[in-house]
């Protein structure tokens, strides 16, 4: 082939790595790469070809080593939402179990709308060396695979066939991953014979290329709509999301809730985007939530949800409101704006509440807003009581209480699965907005140390001085801590809270509250496990280069934690938790899980009716 004038010839490899160096993105005024970088672990899928041309960008997309595919996933959701979804790393896999092991990365960033690109090796194009190392056979379609287990768990999905598909996959993917209103992750399958092909590509293509975040201008009759519901609104309130911070409408929403005196409540998402201060948030709602937050929800009129996709931990599996009151969903996806026979606002969070701002005429009763601050500060009362050492055997609570006083405001807090999520969402007083992540969207065990690294990798281009902090339980510690070695290798200091309560505790919570015994949870209650001692987290942390410590209580907790923030490495302190006695109590709306029709257990039979007798509050809707 002769090479024609205006093009260069480039492998596939080359082109992918080539374009995404070149593509940027305006924030606040200023031009960076869209692409922060990447995680990567090569093998024969990635490395001969793809790791050839990642090679020759190291300033310009710094490649992080991952232990795990699983984590550098996690690693790069904790970036993006750390970016507010602005920007974004890859990760790169080679071909069978190292891609196969970004599924559940992918499921988190598709569930948490997250944009994060996967370059991942596939199997030869041609079938000529078929069957291949970690090649799955198909035997009825040769060309189905492992990289199609992605399609449902992506927003986009291609296999690369011939180098000039990547003119129109890449642009389509970035696209994507840049849609407020279907953001999520990119999936590009990158055959290992179809990487080292050569192509003459366009020079234009690699040309500079800045791109900004679309806002979507609401409708006019839908605000109207809007409008003229919130004034008929004798009890509203406001349902403040993630896609409050994403949509950077943080002081559009304070503006709107200020101005018409509405009081506003948080989603596990949207935590931090008012001030635990600020007298007009009443709390975090939900299952994980507050009693001040889900007081007003049952009496609320009339409900704004922004920027929420109205999960069950939102809606209390949809008992927690009224079952006549209207739902407005202002929401940049119409997939998310028309739940529940919502009154959908389709469009930027931060545009809709300036259109709302400036159409509606109202000011919500006084009586219920001083009813919604008291009970504001009922629950206040209950969580300063609940975080003060001493009060009981060590808790969450307290190690929360203790990190809360003593963190500086921009810190960065992380949480994930299992008990902490709710402990973070009901007891962490913000003191900063933007500033906590609490990953329940797909509640994934081992985001913990895993997104924080990516987080601070983010926060380290942003605000280097300030700290990344993270809770960590036991059970998600030893299911995914080697970043604790990838965070000290990278020098990037995170601060990790293990708090050890032997074993996967909520969910022995939860099998005792539904009438069940213990059993394969707890440590001390799996019968396959003769004699149960736990892990020595100091020696192990220490063994990954971290500086680490195990306290008693929640008063040495609070030395350790100063050290922490002194050191300029990440440091792990360790602290022993009670699985029984340490639980937040109150604040909790009904949560629905299957439970037994049929049992032998009185105690089963009982939960299950107590359980059941909820189900009559349950809003029906689509």
């Amino acid at each position: 082939m002769t090479k024609t004038e205006g093009t260069i010839r480039l492998t596939t490899a080359q082109a992918v790595i080539r374009w995404l160096a070149n593509q940027y993105i305006e924030i606040d005024d200023q031009q960076m790469r869209v692409c922060g970088g990447g995680f990567g672990i090569f093998g024969h899928g990635n490395v001969t070809c793809l790791g050839e041309a990642l090679n020759s960008v190291q300033e310009e997309l710094p490649l992080y080593r991952g232990q795990n595919e699983q984590s550098m996933g996690f690693a790069a959701a904790g970036y993006t939402k750390q970016w507010f979804r602005q920007r974004f790393m890859f990760c790169t896999a080679s071909a069978g179990p190292g891609t196969a092991n970004l599924l559940t990365a992918a499921g988190l960033a598709h569930a948490n709308r997250l944009p994060m690109l996967l370059l991942c090796g596939d199997t030869f194009m041609t079938r000529l060396p078929d069957p291949v190392l970690q090649q799955m056979e198909n035997f009825y379609d040769p060309t189905f695979g492992v990289n199609d287990a992605f399609k449902p768990v992506t927003r986009y999905w291609d296999r690369i066939t011939h180098p000039a598909q990547v003119i129109q996959s890449l642009p389509n993917a970035l696209a994507t991953m840049l849609d407020p209103a279907d953001c999520g992750p990119a999936f590009i399958g990158l055959p290992q014979d179809v990487q080292g092909w050569a192509y003459d590509y366009p020079e234009k293509f690699f040309e500079k290329k800045v791109h900004r975040i679309r806002r979507q201008s609401p409708d006019v009759a839908e605000i109207a709509d809007a409008v003229a519901a919130l004034k008929e609104a004798a009890r509203p309130m406001i349902i403040a999301g993630g896609g409050v911070q994403y949509s950077r409408a943080v002081e559009e929403l304070t503006t709107f809730a200020e101005t018409y005196n509405i009081p506003v409540v948080e989603t596990i998402a949207g935590r931090a985007n008012m001030l635990a201060t600020h007298p007009l948030n009443i709390g975090p709602i939900g299952v994980t939530g507050s009693d001040s937050a889900n007081a007003i929800a049952e009496k609320a009129d009339v409900i704004l949800a922004v920027g929420t996709r109205l999960q069950d931990f939102t809606t209390g599996s949809w008992t927690a409101f009224d079952k006549d009151a209207q739902i407005i969903s202002v929401n940049a996806a119409r997939h998310d704006a028309g739940k529940h026979m919502s009154l959908p606002v389709v469009g930027d969070a931060k545009l809709s509440l300036t259109a709302l701002t400036e159409a509606l005429d109202y000011t919500a009763p006084q009586s219920w807003v001083d009813f919604a601050k008291t009970e504001r500060s009922k629950w206040d009362a209950y969580v300063a009581e609940n975080v003060k050492p001493g009060n009981r055997p060590n808790s969450y609570a307290q190690a929360i209480g203790v990190v809360n006083d003593l963190c500086a405001p921009r810190d960065r807090i992380v949480a994930a699965a299992g008990g902490l999520p709710a402990e973070v969402t009901a007891n962490w007083r913000t003191l900063d907005v933007g500033t906590v992540d609490v990953e329940f969207g797909f509640s994934c065990m081992g985001y913990e140390i895993a997104g924080a690294w990516g987080a601070r990798i983010a926060q380290t281009q942003q605000e280097p001085e300030q700290d990344t902090i993270t809770f960590c339980g036991d059970g998600s510690y030893m299911m995914l801590n080697s970043d604790i070695y990838s965070s000290v290798l990278s020098r990037k200091k995170l601060i990790v809270l293990v708090l050890d309560n032997g074993g996967f505790a909520v969910i022995n919570k939860l099998q005792n509250n539904t009438g069940n015994e213990s059993f394969n949870n707890l440590l001390e209650d799996c019968p396959t496990i003769p004699e149960p001692f736990g892990v020595d987290f100091v020696a192990h942390a220490a063994s990954m280069g971290a500086q680490a410590e195990k306290v008693t209580n929640p008063s040495e907790l609070g030395d350790a934690f100063k050290r922490a923030k002194a050191s300029d490495k990440t440091y792990v302190i360790a602290m022993d938790v009670d699985p029984y006695e340490g639980w937040t109590t109150e604040g909790h709306a009904w949560w629905e899980v299957g439970t037994p029709t049929v049992t032998e257990s009185e105690r089963v039979r009982k939960a299950h009716e107590d359980w059941e007798a909820s189900r009559n509050k349950q809003r029906r809707g689509v």
